[in-house]
């Protein structure tokens, strides 16, 4: 009896209550460790439902209609006077000398393609300022910037001081203003991006048909001073605009993040990440090198090959209102038509428009040339309304700010050497007809490259697929292994009591 109460008592004192029993081997307080360890592990694969971050629903109008009026504005505002530029030129040359001086007229075009390239150059800082400040600061502050660039342009004597007031301070504050416009309707939209897209840029069309008969009104009437000082009349309006630009996207994590977060706040890698994007962002530049040579040299085209009395101004004409047409039509048909792809979309357009820059020499008659323009406006609405929406797909709403602005900054080398390289084949040959059959290449080119883009996705879609399938795997081993050691543990405490 004695013996048998004093093992029973060291029974009891070698099981207190709490603890592991010592014939397990491994102290309490480890597996209690092992557990906890296990127990994170799988917590951290699979959070609970409330600290999963909640998806964005985009609220697909309201405040947004509004948003998009706004940005339509900047577009037709801020390339309404880029497009008119043609009718600026000719005051410019009576201003500062003679429109017969070809020196004088070489060194005043390059205000106006230092404008436009400039809008393009400044896009990837744009973007980081956007991404850094928000599209509402960055638009209210570029188009402040562009007011002032405009207005001291009005007061302006030399042509070397306009090179910097209209051509850079003006051209910047335009580049501020404008690619804030294209992001802010990421917040808004989703379903409807490609139609409100479309109807966006169109803004740019309406604007460059219409705003060249307002010019010539007041260039005729109160001169080139005081036309500047009316156009100064859409930059505060611009101004106003932005305003409207009330971002509704969550915050990025990063946002309260410093040191090296900061620093990928700045240059955002992960747009670089994307092979889709890397193509797209490579062969929309080498595609533009023939782009917008028609564009150009169409004018002169046409006059040296029927005359100056043909009326060339109807082609324009065309084109404008054919590619406003385009970008309601394509617009809608991206979001609304099941299997549209919008990359091929694009390819369409690369694809016509490169043929119909081939037909221009081949045009003998001024109708044929009427229905080359028709098609080339339409398909160029095509390739402006959807460039947005694909940014958007290859690298999400949080990233797209910076895909378009080092987008545009990359189309601003071919849209400034593309034009000035057919001029010169045209001086050196005596024709245009060499130049124009040259400039289809490089869209054709450019949309055969973009036709990697669907299969690069697919590829990466399956293959983040398996990973996740994996992930999970992973998981659930690890959730019987932990259920597998809890019941263990159990069974050896029930052993070690009894």
């Amino acid at each position: 009896m004695t013996g048998e109460d004093k093992k029973t008592e060291a029974d009891d004192k070698e099981v207190p209550a709490g603890e592991m029993p010592s014939e397990q081997g491994v102290p309490a307080e480890e597996e209690k460790q092992e557990n906890g360890e296990c127990k994170l592990d799988v917590s951290e694969k699979t959070p609970p439902p409330a600290a999963k971050e909640v998806e964005f629903v985009h609220p697909e109008g309201g405040w947004g209609w509004v948003v998009m009026l706004a940005s339509m504005w900047c577009n037709g505002s801020v390339f309404g006077i880029q497009n008119s530029f043609g009718l600026l030129f000719v005051s410019l040359l009576k201003e500062f000398g003679s429109e017969d001086d070809q020196d004088l007229r070489f060194k005043t075009s390059w205000v106006g393609s230092l404008s436009m390239g400039m809008i393009f150059f400044c896009s990837p800082i744009v973007s980081i300022c956007t991404d850094l400040f928000g599209c509402r600061i960055t638009a209210v502050g570029g188009a402040a910037v562009g007011l002032v660039g405009l207005m001291a342009s009005s007061f302006v004597k030399t042509l070397g001081v306009m090179y910097f007031t209209y051509g850079i301070v003006f051209a910047c504050g335009c580049s501020f203003a404008y690619q804030p416009s294209l992001v802010i309707l990421g917040h808004y939209f989703k379903k409807r991006l490609g139609l409100v897209n479309g109807i966006v840029t169109a803004g740019s069309g309406i604007f460059t048909v219409s705003l060249p008969f307002v010019l010539s009104g007041l260039l005729e009437s109160v001169g080139l001073q005081n036309t500047l000082r009316v156009l100064c009349i859409l930059m505060v309006v611009l101004i106003l605009a932005g305003f409207t630009y009330k971002p509704l996207l969550p915050a990025s994590p990063v946002n309260s993040q410093t040191g090296g977060f900061q620093l990928s706040r700045i240059f955002n890698k992960n747009i670089w990440k994307s092979v889709g994007y890397r193509i797209w962002a490579f062969g929309i530049p080498a595609a533009l090198y023939g782009y917008y040579v028609p564009y150009v040299h169409l004018m002169n085209h046409v006059q040296e090959r029927f005359g100056p009395e043909a009326n060339k101004e109807i082609l324009l004409l065309c084109i404008g209102i054919t590619s406003c047409l385009g970008r309601f039509i394509f617009g809608s048909v991206a979001d609304f038509v099941k299997g549209a792809n919008k990359v091929f979309l694009q390819v369409i357009s690369f694809l016509v428009i490169g043929v119909m820059s081939m037909m221009i020499p081949l045009c003998h008659i001024f109708g044929g040339l009427i229905a080359v323009c028709l098609l080339m406006g339409l398909f160029d609405g095509c390739f402006i309304c959807i460039m947005a929406p694909i940014a958007f797909e290859l690298v999400g709403a949080k990233d797209v700010s910076q895909a378009i602005g080092f987008l545009l900054g990359l189309m601003s080398v071919p849209m400034v050497a593309g034009p000035p390289i057919a001029g010169f084949l045209r001086d050196k040959l005596g024709s245009y007809d060499m130049a124009f059959y040259l400039a289809g290449i490089p869209p054709i080119i450019g949309g055969i490259l973009l036709c990697l883009i669907p299969w690069v996705e697919a590829r990466n879609k399956r293959k983040q697929k398996q990973e996740s399938l994996s992930k999970e795997q992973d998981v659930s081993q690890k959730m019987l292994e932990h259920e597998k050691a809890q019941e263990d543990a159990k069974n050896k405490i029930g052993d070690s009591v009894l």
